[in-house]
């Protein structure tokens, strides 16, 4: 029987060389792999209230999209500098080489409202971090983070776990 990560390929020297890129496409492209996907993404968070879902561009969408639909929530894009109409509120965070700005819609989320955080992979954990700093700006609470892919060396699940974060993934790759 296949798992999640059966379904994922990946494609050396891209974007840049000595990258092992974990291209989750091939996950998607597969019905019974994008559904395992989802429904194992959501399994830890049974039974917990959750209000909305948040997705980090780009492919957090596709996978929060689908999750607040099966949840019957609301899907909150957080999308890089630029890309929200409206008024946003923005939140900095590091890159490799330099750093980068996520924004949110300031009244996207409410008080009080409980979220769950969403993308494909989990490497440094920076941008989950902002898009974290960005719900809580607003007075939302995060139920938990969950990704598809981990890659354990670059530390991002210890930094979301000493943030105080439940952390859920469904696969590891070794390297970057």
């Amino acid at each position: 029987m296949k798992t999640v990560k059966d379904y994922i390929r990946t494609i050396a020297d891209f974007p840049h060389e000595g990258i092992m890129f974990r291209d989750v496409t091939t996950l998607f492209a597969d019905p019974r792999g994008f559904r395992m996907a989802i429904d194992q993404l959501l399994h830890p968070w049974a039974g917990e209230q959750i209000d909305k879902v948040v997705g980090l561009e780009a492919r957090g969408f596709i996978l929060g999209g689908a999750i607040a639909h099966q949840l019957s929530k609301g899907f909150v894009p957080i999308r890089k500098k630029g890309k929200l109409p409206g008024q946003t509120i923005s939140q900095s965070y590091k890159l490799e080489y330099g750093e980068a700005i996520m924004e949110l819609h300031d009244d996207a989320i409410q008080p009080g409202e409980k979220v769950l955080v969403v993308d494909d992979l989990l490497a440094t954990g920076g941008t989950c971090e902002a898009a974290i700093k960005l719900v809580e700006r607003l007075g939302g609470e995060i139920v938990g983070c969950s990704f598809i892919v981990d890659l354990p060396e670059l530390g991002g699940r210890n930094l979301l776990r000493d943030l105080g974060m439940q952390v859920h993934v469904l696969c590891e790759f070794d390297g970057a």
